[in-house]
């Protein structure tokens, strides 16, 4: 289980507005901020280092396309899309060039390591919440 309480950086869930431009501000599922200085009472300033959006019919293309450009511009470093309908998880790491690789896809019955948080592991099957095989 993904336990973040004894750590440096401050985990988040929706609804929190992430102000990354004047114009772009969302509302990530998911995210984690390694830098306090970019938390306020009302918001938080800049990009989080890790960000996880758990993709609907409603939202996926904006998820998969829109937002991961946004987060990429932004210079969000690690980026998981969780599909739970087809049961994966798909996750892109920043290169030094500020673009994301091709991005690596994990099954539910894989374990998803966190890059940008070392030691954190997400065990897929229990977010998927299906029996280990």
């Amino acid at each position: 289980m993904l336990n973040l309480a004894d750590k440096t950086y401050k985990p988040f869930i929706a609804p929190v507005d992430v102000v990354l431009s004047e114009y772009d501000i969302v509302q990530p599922d998911l995210f984690v901020v390694c830098d306090k200085n970019k938390i306020t009472e009302a918001n938080i300033q800049g990009a989080p280092d890790l960000v996880v959006e758990i993709l609907s019919p409603a939202t996926a293309t904006k998820d998969l396309r829109e937002k991961k450009h946004l987060y990429e511009k932004s210079g969000v470093k690690e980026y998981v899309i969780i599909d739970p309908i087809e049961e994966y998880a798909e996750r892109f790491c920043l290169g030094t060039d500020g673009t994301y690789n091709k991005g690596e896809v994990y099954g539910h019955q894989e374990v998803l390591p966190v890059k940008l948080l070392e030691g954190i592991e997400i065990n897929l099957w229990e977010v998927f919440e299906v029996k280990k095989v």
